[in-house]
């Protein structure tokens, strides 16, 4: 490919993540709820993560991976999701979720012990440190961090990392307007909040809400990615959000040395222009600062 092709004031990011959430596979290919076929928009979301970038840092799934923990709906995802993370040259980052099952997840994807200890990891990719928290509570579906984890969290903190942290996370530490996800929030945050505040993490991700959501915690951004099995319908009154089989995205994540964006993906095939492309970037390579300007932004004589 080429490029990169530098026209503005900042440089190429110097990671591009790869954010995606809530998959919420089932055994055997099974429709989610007797409705939502997950293979199929989870198969389009991979095409399209194909398409966004040749080479990502890292693809991080923030959680239900799985919607029963079963076994089989673990294979069936890893499947999936390897070959593609093979062809790209990059990591998978798989993330426990309340749907989760910490010893299915933990042996048909990490190949490690069937046991309830958290799904935790840290991974330095360049100067850039992810770390994966498992805000999952067995038995119950709202989101917690036990004494131990937080204690580990801190602990691995302590050393700063050249370009800094994100934690990747399910249930994200930010309000809801829908009040059903109030009931399954992230509890004391208090406690992850005096770990974090002040340390070098510069983002977090997380998902749970199945759509897509911005915030601040404790000085820190947070961007919850929306799912790619069903999402819900926000353009409703708050007490009548459902989900719909519609609006499925992923984030794109750049990382640059003075900030991190996070863009909305979605997986659709709606029709597209072809005004822009390869060879208008040349094109516009071709041309010096002042001449790019005369040939883009100039408006039209009235």
């Amino acid at each position: 490919m080429p490029g990169p092709y530098v026209f503005g004031r900042h440089q190429p990011a110097s990671h591009t993540i790869i954010h995606v959430s809530d998959p919420h596979f089932l055994a055997g290919g099974a429709r989610l709820g007797g409705r939502y076929n997950v293979d199929d928009t989870f198969a389009r979301t991979l095409v399209a993560i194909r398409a966004v970038h040749p080479s990502p840092a890292a693809i991080v799934l923030t959680g239900d991976l799985t919607d029963l923990g079963e076994p089989d709906a673990y294979r069936r995802l890893r499947a999936a999701v390897e070959p593609v993370a093979r062809e790209l040259g990059t990591r998978v980052i798989w993330v426990a979720g309340n749907h989760d099952e910490r010893p299915a997840l933990r042996e048909g994807l990490l190949d490690a012990p069937a046991t309830e200890e958290p799904v935790t990891g840290v991974w330095e990719i360049d100067g850039l440190r992810i770390i994966a928290l498992d805000t999952s509570v067995p038995g119950w579906h709202h989101g917690d961090l036990d004494d131990g984890q937080l204690a580990w969290l801190a602990d691995v903190l302590r050393t700063p990392a050249p370009q800094g942290t994100l934690l990747a996370m399910h249930h994200p530490p930010l309000p809801s307007h829908l009040p059903l996800f109030d009931i399954l929030e992230l509890r004391h945050q208090e406690k992850l909040e005096a770990v974090i505040r002040g340390s070098d993490v510069r983002g977090i991700l997380a998902g749970h809400l199945h759509y897509s959501s911005t915030g601040v915690f404790a000085g820190v951004p947070v961007s919850v990615a929306s799912a790619t099995c069903y999402t819900m319908n926000v353009a409703r009154p708050a007490a009548e959000v459902n989900g719909m089989d519609a609006a499925q995205a992923f984030n794109l994540v750049h990382v640059y040395p003075d900030t991190i964006t996070h863009t909305v993906v979605p997986v659709t095939t709606a029709p597209t222009g072809e005004y822009f492309s390869e060879a208008w970037l040349e094109k516009m390579a071709a041309l010096d600062p002042e001449a790019r300007l005369e040939a883009f932004s100039r408006k039209p004589t009235r």
